[in-house]
């Protein structure tokens, strides 16, 4: 073939391609209104204590939200391998549990403070095929089940008896993985996950590629066929429904955080760490409310 015309050859084809390209990219289904996450403030995450996660902690009234960092991460924790804390849940009784993992091995573990103040650890054997990595917890509205997620691209949720909440589990027992939610899309990075009903999950995605959406860092919507019960699968419809600020006044690669629903007034909170020296100045906790 003439230079020339493998030339206009080669021009078509990338013509095609980016059309293609395109096409994929605005795939994803479009949120509809009521699913609109309107910015309406920040707080400073500072990079130590606010990094990694947080979580409203209803029980006792008044308590103030409880962040995760590498700070927070007790001496004697870190001692003994757990040295990466993940984004942390409450139940309505006021259990908290934190979502550790370790360089190696083949276990996760969660750490549970109990109302009356106590922590106890519940140890995860590693399914066949299950990651190591352990980024954050959802804990049902019910308060029995307990969902968790694993870093990388996934098209799974994990589905756990709730530590120290639900009457099957104890500290000096294997915590069984009891089910799983499917989800029909799949899902890169996501760092945190929290309900906001019985059967709708708030995501945030620290996916820095965008292919799978069409954005970058977005915040994930997953609607549940039914909610968690610990017998049975269930299937998750995910959508995007925006992407999450990404401002700084340095250049670089953001990384997307923890996120919260705080039941008690309709807060979203979503915590993104900025890129380069920034994370010890600008780094944010993003508030949010319904449009």
């Amino acid at each position: 073939m003439p230079l020339r015309s493998r030339q206009r050859c080669h021009a078509a084809l990338t013509a095609v391609l980016a059309l293609a390209t395109a096409a994929v990219l605005s795939a994803a289904p479009p949120a509809s209104a009521a699913d609109t996450w309107n910015e309406v403030g920040s707080d400073r995450a500072d990079p130590l204590t606010e990094s990694q996660g947080l979580t409203s902690v209803e029980v006792p009234a008044g308590s103030p939200n409880h962040y995760t960092g590498i700070g927070t991460i007790p001496a004697d924790v870190s001692g003994r391998g757990w040295n990466h804390v993940g984004d942390p849940d409450a139940s309505y009784d006021g259990h908290y549990v934190e979502p550790y993992q370790a360089d190696s091995g083949n276990a996760k573990m969660y750490r549970v403070q109990a109302p009356d103040g106590s922590w106890s650890e519940y140890v995860h054997t590693l399914g066949s095929g299950e990651a190591l990595n352990n980024s954050w917890v959802a804990i049902s509205p019910d308060g029995q089940w307990m969902l968790s997620g694993e870093y990388g691209t996934m098209s799974r949720f994990l589905v756990f008896p709730t530590p120290g909440v639900n009457a099957a589990t104890s500290p000096s027992a294997n915590l069984p993985q009891v089910s799983t939610v499917r989800l029909d899309h799949a899902v890169r990075d996501v760092q945190g996950c929290d309900f906001s009903s019985p059967t709708t999950l708030l995501c945030s995605s620290d996916d820095p590629e965008g292919s799978l959406f069409g954005m970058t860092k977005p915040l994930l919507q997953v609607d549940l066929s039914a909610a968690p019960n610990g017998t049975s699968d269930v299937s998750g419809h995910v959508t995007a429904l925006r992407q999450l600020p990404l401002r700084s006044a340095c250049s670089g690669t953001f990384e997307a955080e923890g996120i919260d629903y705080d039941r008690r007034d309709g807060t979203l909170r979503v915590i993104v760490v900025s890129p380069g020296f920034c994370v010890l100045t600008d780094s944010k906790t993003y508030r949010f409310t319904r449009g």
